[in-house]
């Protein structure tokens, strides 16, 4: 049953009154393809460390709309022209520049579908709300395609100093409580400007930028790559893989038909027509919950383990380590699963593996430019403090191993 509701004003824990600024923009919010976003955990499995955090991809969405008209109206004031049809297509963009995250957003980007981005999804999703909507986000799809003559405008929604950025550390850091990510992101904004069509920021506002990009990167330490998430999305990736391996022996399980549906058929990018995206979009957190609750009382001792030990945060121990973490450590760790279990090679690998992660603040070969005060236009690397800079442009890796507690 259709309802006609004309509410345009949203209440966000974040900024306070968020505003929807047309009819068009709140069709879109309406439109099931985007309320699905309610229902895709912006973290992940963050909230296994952080218990705040189960804030959705609907929230960082409204966040990231709400930013963008703040800096619309930053731009205007300092006569950057912008026009009526262009201020749409970046609300409608950047309101649009997540929504095809699947289930639990990051974690499992890569394991329900193999070799296919959200970013390809996001493109699906807006070509066929295009079609919808008489081809009113053509606009908006060229401006997030990089595609269209204003270059800043595409750098509002993805660069290194974006309203998705603004949003999502902000946002997280107040979901976690990890203070570090509290930037001031409406501070950040005031400072931008535009020169030559790129996006710029006034030298007045460099140590704003500096502190943003320290925030960002504390974060990514305590929270994005916080080692218990890391373990526990490996956990969870494994699951499914478990359950592509048993159904490939011929086994059946009763799952949600569309996640069924992605485990058993390999689907491509090519594959995306119209049936296939409207599965997709019917996919969210509760399926995997669901798979996660089938597979905690399968026969197998693989899912079962897997599925269970998520389930009720039993996770892995995890070290994390300077150097490659050396094959006999694992093999091991691998000997000793299975002989406590009877396991074979290839069961116990599901709970042993190792990785890698790295973090880095800063990408010099995407600068953020400084409008100095005489008019120039400087890279932050040269106009920042120096030493600040190479700290935060300094890419640093570090590798870890997980195996099962009880053999500690």
């Amino acid at each position: 049953m259709k309802q006609h509701n004309k509410l345009k004003i949203l209440n966000d824990p974040i900024y306070g009154f968020i505003t929807i600024p047309n009819e068009d923009v709140y069709k879109i919010i309406e439109h099931p393809y985007f309320q699905r976003l309610r229902r895709i955990t912006q973290m992940g499995l963050s909230y296994l460390v952080y218990p705040g955090a189960h804030h959705t991809r609907f929230h960082h969405a409204l966040g990231c709309l709400h930013l963008m008209q703040k800096a619309v109206q930053v731009l205007r004031s300092k006569d950057v022209s912008i026009s009526v049809d262009e201020e749409d297509a970046l609300y409608k963009a950047i309101l649009l520049h997540d929504i095809g995250h699947g289930p639990f957003s990051h974690a499992m980007e890569h394991s329900i579908i193999e070799n296919v981005s959200h970013e390809d999804l996001s493109i699906q999703f807006m070509e066929a709300l295009n079609a919808e909507f008489n081809g009113s986000l053509t606009l908006a799809i060229q401006i997030f395609q990089g595609k269209y003559h204003k270059p800043f405008m595409m750098e509002l929604i993805s660069s290194q100093l974006d309203m998705d950025r603004l949003d999502y550390l902000k946002r997280d850091s107040f979901y976690t409580g990890v203070a570090e990510g509290n930037i001031n992101s409406e501070r950040l904004i005031s400072m931008l400007n535009v020169s030559n069509e790129q996006l710029v920021v006034e030298e007045k506002g460099i140590y704003s930028v500096e502190h943003f990009l320290t925030g960002r990167k504390l974060m990514y330490w305590q929270v994005y790559l916080h080692k218990t998430g890391i373990g526990a999305e490996h956990l969870f990736q494994s699951v499914f893989k478990r359950y592509k391996e048993l159904m490939n022996t011929g086994m059946e399980f009763h799952l949600p038909p569309d996640l069924l549906y992605f485990l058993s058929h390999n689907v491509t990018v090519a594959d995306f027509k119209a049936t296939t995206l409207e599965r997709f979009a019917r996919l969210d957190d509760t399926d995997l919950i669901t798979a996660l609750k089938i597979g905690a009382g399968h026969s197998d001792f693989v899912l079962k383990e897997l599925c269970q030990m998520i389930l009720n945060r039993q996770l892995l121990k995890i070290k994390f380590t300077d150097q490659p973490v050396v094959t006999s450590k694992l093999e091991s760790k691998i000997h000793k699963l299975q002989k406590a279990y009877d396991l074979t090679i290839e069961q116990a690998q599901y709970f042993v593996f190792s990785g890698a992660v790295s973090n880095l603040a800063f990408a010099k070969a995407k600068p953020i430019n400084i409008l100095t005060k005489s008019g120039k236009i400087k890279s932050l690397t040269d106009a920042g403090d120096r030493s600040t800079m190479k700290a935060l442009s300094k890419k640093v890796v570090k590798y870890y191993y997980c195996y099962p507690k009880l053999q500690d």
